[in-house]
């Protein structure tokens, strides 16, 4: 009976409770909303909504996350990852490597704050690493915020591309870090780097050695192959180490920013310094005796030659001991992934190495003795010089022709490789003695490290520039002709690619070495 005026009076109730000051009557209501005063700063805007952060609103009933799996130790910080492989940063700070939460459960909110349960029942907050709004939310070697940041490490210092070196502002940390390290791991791995050496460097002299004509193509291949791993180990990996070296923030502001260029630049003068006062010593000795036979002159053209590949080697020497060291100081979370690549490095190395001790004393410089060298060429000629008789040129080339090549014996050969096959591990045994020593961000390492680094850098970029392209291509050196100046079609165009080849697989493994 009372039904059309309970209907009517609930009808008003709505409407006056819709029409208080303050709010804006909705002409459709898809959702409740409260009216407690309370809740008026719990609602969010549509800015926050569309940003990565952990920070959830008092209105949202559950959690943005329900739990964080995979903790692990990253410098300082505990990390974690959520939903989507997102990492979050949890506000603990760690006593000990080992006994580290594996996962936080029951993830709630307090507030605008996110907090997640202990395994010991704590409540312990977590957060992305940037702060709400801003894009991204990546660390540990992955992106961070807009700036897509990558985190590697270069001469065991951990070194970031993008908007800063740290997440955090403040001054750079400077300290011995703590990280793990697999030490059975590193022992073990150090006779695979060996084994790895020795096998690049020492292939091509036996194949030399057992087929000395048999492969000519691929000899010239192979060692164009390693004039562009030379090239770009100069400029990519040492020049590029060099450079990040001197611009650690603990080594403070450069007063001279050309530092590594300028070291690079005294490497290339010692290098020419070096071979020019060995060419200078042997025009001396031809000078001082007014006949040489083709014995004396192939002789004088194979000491050349081994002050060429001994300058050469001691660049790469030199390199190969920082590796070595740089490899074993890298934390456990990039170690392996470094070990990869440093493995492709030595290969690659030695087989640039190994192809150029393999050459020393090729029958090209008894070839080329007449040619080359200008006290000779009167002999060639059919007249010699020093007495004024005429020779027979008959004569003369049967000489040439029973006079058996000069070149190192096949124990001076593998002496000259097994100190590449060595120097690595000699390097990694030197890291394991000061693991828990090391800083690589101590001013006095930072110099020394980078110091080499640029000298090497500059013995390669001659050796590698002057000695071995242009040598090949175009000039000639220690009595060898340019091989490739005058070459057929295919040998200069597979020849080219060999050289591209090296210099672009040396390059590729720069972005993680």
């Amino acid at each position: 009976m009372h039904l059309p005026l309970i209907a009517t009076l609930a009808l008003i109730h709505v409407a006056s409770a819709q029409l208080i000051p303050g709010r804006t009557a909705a002409p459709t209501t898809a959702a409740p909303t409260t009216a407690a005063p309370t809740t008026a700063a719990s609602t969010t805007t549509a800015s926050d909504s569309d940003s990565a952060s952990v920070s959830a609103t008092a209105s949202v009933p559950a959690p943005a996350i329900a739990a964080v799996t995979g903790c692990h130790l990253h410098e300082s910080q505990l990390i974690c990852m959520g939903p989507g492989e997102t990492e979050y940063i949890v506000q603990t700070t760690p006593t000990q490597t080992a006994g580290l939460p594996a996962s936080y459960t029951d993830c709630h909110n307090h507030g605008a704050e996110l907090f997640c349960v202990a395994p010991n029942g704590d409540d312990v907050q977590v957060s992305l690493p940037n702060p709400p709004g801003s894009a991204g939310g990546r660390i540990g070697g992955k992106e961070t915020g807009s700036s897509h940041k990558h985190c590697h490490f270069h001469a065991g210092v951990e070194h970031c591309v993008g908007d800063g070196e740290k997440s955090r502002d403040g001054p750079p940390e400077c300290g011995v870090p703590k990280r793990d390290y697999n030490v059975r791991l590193r022992v073990g791995l150090l006779f695979v780097i060996m084994a790895t050496s020795a096998l690049g460097v020492f292939a091509p002299i036996f194949l030399h050695n057992i087929f000395p004509k048999k492969f000519p193509l691929l000899f010239t291949i192979l060692k164009q192959f390693g004039t562009g791993i030379i090239i770009s180990t100069a400029f990519v990996h040492l020049l590029v180490h060099a450079s990040l070296m001197f611009a650690n923030k603990c080594l403070g502001n450069l007063a001279y920013e050309g530092t590594p260029a300028a070291i690079l630049m005294a490497g290339i003068f010692l290098s020419f310094l070096v071979e020019y006062l060995g060419q200078r010593i042997v025009l001396a000795r031809k000078k001082a005796t007014s006949s040489l036979g083709q014995e004396q002159q192939a002789q004088a053209l194979l000491s050349n030659q081994v002050v060429g590949i001994l300058v050469m080697e001691a660049g790469i020497l030199f390199h190969s001991l920082l590796i070595g060291l740089t490899l074993v100081v890298a934390g456990d979370s990039f170690f392996l992934t470094l070990f990869v690549v440093i493995l492709f490095h030595q290969m690659f190395e030695g087989l640039a190495l190994g192809t150029r001790i393999a050459t020393i004393g090729a029958p090209a410089d008894r070839q080329l003795l007449s040619n080359s060298d200008p006290l000779n060429r009167g002999a060639s000629n059919g007249t010699d010089k020093s007495g004024g008789a005429p020779v027979d040129e008959t004569t003369n080339r049967s000489s040439d022709l029973n006079t058996q090549p000069l070149s190192l014996t096949l124990s001076k050969k593998l002496s000259l490789a097994a100190l590449f096959a060595f120097v690595t591990p000699v390097g990694m045994a030197i890291g394991i003695g000061v693991l828990d020593h090391f800083n690589g961000n101590d001013k006095s390492t930072i110099i020394a490290i980078g110091t080499l680094d640029a000298l090497s850098a500059g013995i390669l970029v001659w050796t590698g520039i002057v000695e071995m392209w242009a040598a090949d291509w175009m000039t000639g050196s220690h009595g060898h002709k340019a091989e490739l100046a005058d070459a057929d079609t295919l040998t200069v165009v597979l020849g080219g690619a060999g050289l591209m080849t090296g210099m672009a697989l040396m390059s590729l493994l720069g972005k993680w070495a």
